[in-house]
């Protein structure tokens, strides 16, 4: 049994498709089916079942991933504590985030700090992080949204008030303040659906009384920028260099619009001296 034949099955397993998967590992689909029907003669059972064109993996299959996967993050946790033991400087980080704005400029002042550390970047939501944590394939989550699942520690590493973002010609333009209330008629710029940062903003509207008409809903802050900036629409912002874009940030008085960032790592399974000089690092910068 190889290493190879391990890993190919891994990808399979979870995909449930020879061709997708065959994509992504970005080997001709023949020769992985050739290798996963090796591993299974050298197993002595079919570790998926065949219907036609379409392969679902068995209870044999479901048994031995279980064993795959900690199998492969034991072996990857002894690489990386060997890479720990050769210094900083060869370390790598596996990080996800649900939005790369608010950590890209820490994360440049790191690697200028360290640029042999080998950051790994996935912009995931906080589901697919809660999946990621489990399989052992990220060291650090960072999201405004809590994780529930067992065995994560956390820490709030940034907090920062949410303002009203109009444009400069807007009726509340000369104001400072304002009740999210008072808008509750116009239209809105937002995330799309299902976006963190959304599933924020929807939790100050529901304490607000208000049920906003969006007009466009976004994946970036910079799409919000642009079109709040047009008239086209109000939003909720949480960064205030948004005004240095065009915009008129106001504070928001009524409901208290506040959101936190944490870092999440798990506490049972190995972490490197990068990942731990990186949290360190992050609780630094922003403080």
């Amino acid at each position: 049994m190889e290493m190879l034949q391990l890993r190919y099955f891994q990808k399979v397993a979870r995909m449930e498709h020879m061709t997708k998967a065959a994509q992504e590992l970005q080997i001709a689909q023949p020769a992985l089916s050739k290798t996963i029907a090796r591993l299974e003669e050298d197993m002595g059972v079919l570790l998926f079942d065949r219907i036609g064109k379409q392969i679902r993996l068995n209870s044999f299959g479901k048994t031995f991933l279980e064993k795959v996967d900690a199998a492969l993050e034991l072996l990857e946790e002894g690489r990386r504590e060997v890479t720990d033991l050769a210094g900083l400087e060869f370390g790598r980080i596996r990080l996800a985030m649900t939005s790369l704005d608010r950590l890209s400029d820490p994360l440049g002042a790191f690697l200028a700090l360290y640029p042999d550390v080998n950051i790994q970047i996935t912009q995931a939501s906080t589901e697919e992080m809660t999946r990621m944590f489990e399989a052992g394939s990220i060291d650090i989550g960072f999201t405004a949204l809590p994780i529930e699942l067992a065995g994560l520690c956390w820490a709030t590493v940034l907090k920062e008030d949410v303002y009203l973002a109009v444009s400069r010609d807007h009726r509340f333009a000369d104001r400072s303040n304002i009740r999210l209330s008072e808008v509750g008629d116009d239209p809105f710029i937002g995330y799309k659906e299902g976006h963190a940062m959304q599933k924020i903003n929807d939790a100050f509207f529901r304490q607000a009384g208000i049920s906003p008409r969006f007009v466009c809903q976004v994946d970036e802050p910079a799409a919000i920028i642009s079109l709040v900036r047009t008239g086209l629409g109000v939003a909720l912002f949480g960064c205030k260099s948004g005004e240095e874009e065009g915009l008129k940030l106001l504070r928001v008085e009524s409901p208290a619009c506040q959101r936190s960032y944490r870092v999440y790592w798990s506490e049972n399974r190995y972490f490197s001296l990068a990942a731990r000089k990186f949290l360190d690092f992050i609780a630094d910068y922003f403080n």
